[in-house]
């Protein structure tokens, strides 16, 4: 009876896998070309060996079985990844891109995938100050900052007042930057969301830490040329993949046994 238990329940579980492939557009190899910066970990970034890693790397290869489509990559720099995807110079965007209202106005967002919360990251020495009103009280603190990026403006409108010109806000190209300017002693806090945060302080052996209260939530999606017909089939590869616990699967992998550089 116990085998027969078991088989009954592989069965079924195979049955499911089938009937949600089965729901799913097959997109024949289709040829997408999707563009990422490699600098957000754990989303996506390089790792020791070279190799580009990550969990929305993973996530696409699991799409791309779903949906039977042919993945290339290309990379580009944050604040040009916005423009060349609206330009329909690639066929999507991943760097762990919160959805907002002014993005969507010239592109086209996917269902989110992750939500995730803003943090305050410092060194993990620091006691000058321990949340956001009080490293604002502070002119002689630094803050780093990507330009164009949710965290930076959640800096200047929620930290700090308001002026996108404040010089306490030190602009680097990519987030990686800022985090190696932190731990230099150039800045004094980097704001991420608190997937990559936590990331960086289970790496970092006590050198960082998260102070404060989280300063709110973002979701995040994949961006895509307006109109682009792949957005139908995307979500609901998404949304297969949180059914059927894909998406808990690469959190467990990326934000609880992840460690940078590792």
């Amino acid at each position: 009876m116990k085998l027969l238990a078991t088989a009954a329940a592989l069965a079924a579980a195979t049955f499911a896998t089938f009937a949600t492939a089965a729901d799913l557009p097959d997109l024949d190899g289709q040829e997408v070309t999707v563009v990422t910066e490699n600098a957000y970990p754990p989303l996506q970034f390089i790792d020791g060996s070279g190799t580009a890693v990550g969990w929305e790397y993973d996530a696409m290869t699991e799409i791309a079985k779903r949906l039977n489509i042919t993945v290339t990559y290309e990379n580009i720099s944050w604040d040009a990844m916005i423009p060349a995807v609206s330009e329909g110079q690639f066929d999507m965007g991943m760097t762990g891109i919160t959805i907002r209202d002014d993005r969507a106005e010239v592109v086209d967002f996917s269902d989110p995938y992750m939500r995730s919360e803003m943090v305050m990251l410092v060194r993990g020495d620091e006691e000058r100050f321990t949340d956001a009103a009080s490293f604002a009280a502070n002119a002689d603190l630094l803050m780093a900052a990507q330009p164009g990026t949710t965290p930076f403006y959640v800096g200047v409108y929620d930290v700090l007042d308001g002026d996108e010109q404040n010089p306490r806000i030190k602009l680097f190209e990519t987030f990686g930057a800022g985090v190696q300017a932190l731990r230099a002693g150039d800045v004094d806090l980097v704001l991420t969301d608190g997937t990559a945060g936590n990331g960086y302080v289970a790496a970092s052996e006590g050198k960082l830490k998260i102070v404060g209260e989280k300063l709110g939530t973002e979701d995040f999606g994949f961006i895509f040329p307006k109109g682009s017909e792949l957005v139908g089939p995307m979500n609901a590869a998404i949304q297969s993949m949180k059914d059927d616990g894909t998406i808990d699967a690469l959190n467990k992998k990326w934000f609880l046994d992840f460690k940078v550089g590792g």
